[in-house]
């Protein structure tokens, strides 16, 4: 292997530098005061599991995403975590098991075999919450709410949100009784929001009129929630789930703008994220100027059924660096103060003082010119009067 290949990272996998680790931290900190004071307590679930565990519930659909090892001591099956989310439902069911409401919240790196985006990271590093214990819309819209507070609280107000429900159209194939091996066209299709695709797949099938029309015109189904009444009229033949999970819907929505007023809300029911585990409402964050969803969310009712438990669970996950990305640049390098090498009590008893309150004081080394010390400082301590006094480098 060539010298310059030894520090070659693999492909999806890429290091933080001292200015951008500096500012994820922060935020990391900034996001988890957040959580407490809403009174969503901290877990820290382990970076490796077996694998039964990591698989059960949501985590089925992660099973391609999941790094796996054996375990040496028992010759088991291990995972790489790949989502913290079927972790904290564990620890929710079996080891807190409080019949009261619980709200649970997470921060750290997952690792997966292949990017969730093109161009992403393969190492995440996921923040979320989840709260289990309740199925009322109040709690999907505390998510919803906790979401938008954490993403203005760094730095990225007024996201676009978009907001769907997925038993919406699970509820249209158990009434249409679309076998699952054709349902998983549809469902592809759908997915894609291929209209071709779809309209082939319909004109193909021996689906009734009514089912091939609402089907069909789920892609078309979107936009400002105020029209959200062309949705449940293009659905009004439709059976009694699905016109629950519509009224569930609007209910979501209408509690959302209340919440939220300046929140710029659209409605989509051709958004299957999640299908495979999320059971009602689902959601995705956006900011202009990236294609992709900042962050998602959504009810999961039933998660912890595998670990003996099924509660009812809603919640939100997204990925640290990728916000980091959405935020304008700031030059940190140069934030600090730089003291002098000089053994002085009072000194020293400023250094502390400064440190004390939150400042970053960097002490200077014989040999080194204070001016090399420009490239991370921006002020020093300077005697003057026989009081040690900060002023502009």
């Amino acid at each position: 292997m060539a010298d310059i290949d030894r520090w070659l990272l693999p492909e999806g996998i890429e290091e933080v530098f001292p200015e951008k680790a500096r500012q994820l931290e922060a935020m990391r900190r900034a996001l988890l005061d957040l959580f407490d004071s809403w009174g969503y307590d901290l877990v820290m679930p382990p970076m490796v599991e077996f694998l039964d565990a990591l698989k059960t519930g949501l985590g089925q659909d992660l099973d391609l995403q999941t790094f796996k090892l054996t375990d040496q001591l028992t010759g088991r099956l291990m995972g790489l975590r790949a989502d913290m989310t079927p972790q904290v439902a564990r620890i929710e069911s079996h080891y807190i098991k409080r019949e009261a409401p619980v709200r649970l919240c997470y921060l750290g790196p997952v690792l997966r075999t292949r990017p969730g985006v093109f161009g992403g990271s393969r190492e995440p590093l996921q923040m979320g919450a989840e709260l289990f214990g309740h199925v009322g819309v109040q709690s999907d819209v505390e998510i919803v709410h906790l979401l938008i507070t954490a993403l203005e609280l760094i730095g990225i107000p007024a996201p676009n949100l978009g907001i769907g429900h997925v038993g919406i159209y699970r509820e249209l194939v158990n009434e249409s009784q679309l076998e699952a091996d054709t349902e998983e066209v549809l469902f592809d299709a759908l997915r894609r929001k291929s209209k071709p695709d779809v309209q082939a797949f319909l004109t193909a099938s021996k689906l009734g009129d009514d089912y091939k029309r609402m089907f069909a015109g789920l892609i078309d189904l979107n936009g400002e929630v105020a029209e959200f009444g062309v949705a449940q009229a293009a659905l009004s033949v439709a059976g009694p789930k699905v016109q629950a999970a519509l009224q569930n819907l609007e209910q979501v929505i209408a509690l959302a703008a209340k919440t939220l007023p300046g929140l710029k809300l659209y409605y989509d029911l051709a958004d299957l994220r999640g299908y495979r585990y999320h059971t009602g409402m689902v959601f995705s964050a956006y900011v202009a100027g990236y294609g992709e969803a900042i962050a998602n969310g959504g009810r999961y009712d039933a998660i912890g059924e595998a670990f003996g438990r099924a509660r009812p669970a809603t919640g939100f996950s997204a990925d640290l660096r990728i916000l980091l990305r959405m935020l304008v640049d700031k030059d940190v390098s140069g934030i600090g103060i730089l003291a002098p090498e000089d053994g002085d009590s009072a000194l020293i008893e400023k250094i502390q003082s400064l440190r004390g309150s939150g400042e970053r004081v960097i002490r200077a080394l014989p040999g080194v010119a204070d001016a090399i010390m420009t490239c991370c400082c921006d002020r020093k301590l300077e005697k003057q009067d026989n009081c040690w006094q900060v002023v502009p480098l």
